[in-house]
């Protein structure tokens, strides 16, 4: 039989800037909450790594540093607006989550903090991808279906 935790159960929403995951984390407080009452809620997002290739490759490798710091910012800028767009849905529904901001591939990130965070239930929207798609551009929510160390609830928003 296995060992139950004691504390908290940790249920992390993975949140982008698509309609698709703030549907997901909408659903979640709304169907679940009750059942989720005694759970922490992380609010997670991954932000892809910047590639400044572009830049350097127009400005013949000598970007100004003014210009490669700005759009840095801009992009945790982005990371941290998703975040605080997502508290803003919780606290609609009266829950303060736990934020969580990573840099990396979404797909991996998600799954690497599921361990790291000792997760119990991870919530991603689905974007609907056909299956050829899927294929050729790969899937966040199938991946972390198929990787994640801890159940995986997928919320497709209505066709």
């Amino acid at each position: 039989m296995a060992e139950e935790k004691s504390g908290k159960k940790q249920v992390m929403v993975a949140i982008d800037e698509s309609d698709c995951s703030k549907h997901a984390l909408r659903w979640t407080l709304a169907y679940l909450k009750d059942s989720l009452a005694d759970s922490e809620i992380i609010l997670f997002t991954a932000q892809p790594q910047l590639d400044l290739s572009s830049v350097y490759a127009s400005s013949y490798g000598a970007a100004p540093m003014e210009l490669i710091n700005s759009m840095q910012q801009n992009y945790k800028n982005a990371a941290l607006n998703r975040i605080d767009e997502g508290t803003k849905i919780c606290a609609e529904s009266g829950v303060t989550p736990k934020k969580v901001m990573e840099f990396g591939n979404p797909k991996e990130a998600i799954c690497d903090a599921v361990e790291k965070l000792s997760v119990d239930l991870l919530i991603v929207g689905s974007h609907g991808k056909g299956a050829l798609e899927r294929t050729f551009l790969g899937s966040v929510s199938n991946y972390c279906v198929n990787k994640a160390k801890c159940p995986v609830l997928v919320v497709r928003t209505k066709a």
